[in-house]
Parts: structure tokens; C-alpha cells; sequence
């Protein structure tokens, strides 16, 4: 009875650990994709961290929730930070290349230009702060 208790336990744990190994290897390769792809937003960035938004006109959480929290962060945050919105059916191609899969995905990119986060799905105002405090 105990050991099929125990082996249960430890066949969920090696299962959420693989899960967090893919998700984490599937956050890096979107890192590295943007990364490959920052300049073909614009040629140069500016000296602050800019947030790049990927969204759709028929897409409820964005207009819901993700656009109030990036429009808060970025009335808080004022010329420190820039926030780039991006529509993914006029842009398909751009949100190809960035690996974007679903809307809103949320890129953030240091004052140099680097990709260090991305969020896909809604990302709460508290977990944006964060990501931009280690920026």
C-alpha cells in the first residue's frame, strides 16, 4: 500500500518536472527568437525597457485586461518605459517570427534591446513589475 502510494508520488513529481523543463525550454527558445527578430521592429531602441505587445482586435482578455494593465504600468512608469503594441492580424509575419502562438503575448526587452521575459497568455500587473524591476 505504501509503496504504490510512494511510487505514485514520485511518478507525479518526475511528471511535473518534465512539464517544467519543457515550459522552460519553450520560454527560451521564444527568447531567443525574439532576440534574433528585435531589430526588425525598428532600427534603434531607446535607453529604457520596452514591453512588445502582441494582440488582435477580436481578442477579449487584451482588450479587458492586458491593455488596462500595460496603459497603468506605462502612466506609472511614464518616459522610463516604452510599450510597443502590435496587432498580430495585420503583422502575421512579425508574430511568426517571434514565435507568438496565442494572444496577448508580452515581450520585455532591456534598455539594450535584449529579449529577458516573455509572458504568453495574460500577464497581472504585479508579475510585469516585477519582470521590469530586474530590468
Amino acid at each position: 500500500m505504501t509503496s504504490d502510494i510512494l511510487l505514485r508520488f514520485g511518478l507525479a513529481v518526475v511528471i511535473i518536472g518534465f512539464g517544467v523543463f519543457v515550459y522552460r525550454r519553450i520560454n527560451q527558445r521564444l527568447l531567443l527568437r525574439a532576440q534574433n527578430n528585435v531589430l526588425s521592429l525598428s532600427g534603434k531602441f531607446p535607453d529604457r525597457p520596452v514591453i512588445v505587445y502582441f494582440t488582435t482586435p477580436d481578442c477579449a482578455p487584451c482588450k479587458t485586461i492586458q491593455r488596462p494593465v500595460l496603459n497603468k504600468i506605462s502612466s506609472l512608469m511614464g518616459d522610463k518605459l516604452e510599450v510597443i503594441e502590435i496587432d498580430a492580424t495585420q503583422h502575421p509575419d512579425l508574430a511568426k517570427r517571434w514565435g507568438v502562438m496565442s494572444v496577448p503575448t508580452t515581450f520585455l526587452l532591456d534598455a539594450y534591446g535584449e529579449a529577458r521575459y516573455v509572458n504568453n497568455g495574460v500577464a497581472r500587473m504585479e508579475k510585469l513589475m516585477e519582470q521590469l524591476q530586474t530590468l
